[in-house]
């Protein structure tokens, strides 16, 4: 690939990875895009080993690497993937959450995960998170209604950083102070 300025960064928004990157993967419109972001089978790999696999745009980034993975087998067939490695193994965390876009339609589900090294339920977690896209392919139902299916995945991975902590809990305190404010003035 071609030497890029300095500064620049690969950092595409949630609606371009599900709109643009995963649906012209699905599609098999742009074979390019692969050197950005590779296939790999991500739960085969260690965390710390993916930095290194990943696409040539993203290679130098210390922050965040993007991934193709296709779909597990017992998945495929309605069971349940299985994310374990060597290692360890990635826990999802919350609950699942739409991706929009700019027009404010369902284009995604995003599925937020973090890695414990040892076995579960014992693991112990680390700085490792993933963050697990899937597009949705509207498929018409009998009635006038549209009904979201899920169709393959797409994979942001990154590592939690001291200063996102410290941002976290920023946000965290400064959200706590507003909601006992607000509590306190009623």
């Amino acid at each position: 690939m071609e030497q890029l300025p300095p500064g620049f960064r690969f950092y595409p928004t949630e609606e371009e990875l599900v709109s643009f990157y995963l649906h012209n993967k699905l599609e098999g419109k742009r074979p390019d895009v692969q050197r950005v972001i590779p296939v790999i089978s991500i739960y085969d790999i260690e965390p710390w080993h993916l930095p290194k696999v990943s696409g040539e745009m993203c290679q130098a980034d210390t922050e965040q690497w993007f991934f193709f993975a296709p779909r597990q087998e017992r998945e495929a067939r309605g069971g349940r993937p299985s994310r374990t490695t060597d290692s360890g193994y990635w826990k999802a965390t919350g609950s699942p959450g739409y991706v929009y876009s700019s027009d404010n339609r369902v284009i995604g589900v995003k599925k937020t995960m973090v890695f414990y090294k040892g076995k579960a339920p014992t693991g112990r977690k680390t700085k490792w998170k993933m963050n697990e896209y899937r597009a949705i392919e509207e498929v018409p139902s009998s009635s006038s209604t549209v009904v979201p299916k899920i169709h393959y995945k797409f994979f942001k991975v990154g590592m939690v950083t001291v200063e996102d902590i410290k941002t976290w809990s920023r946000f965290k305190r400064t959200s706590t102070n507003k909601t006992n404010n607000s509590a306190a003035c009623q």
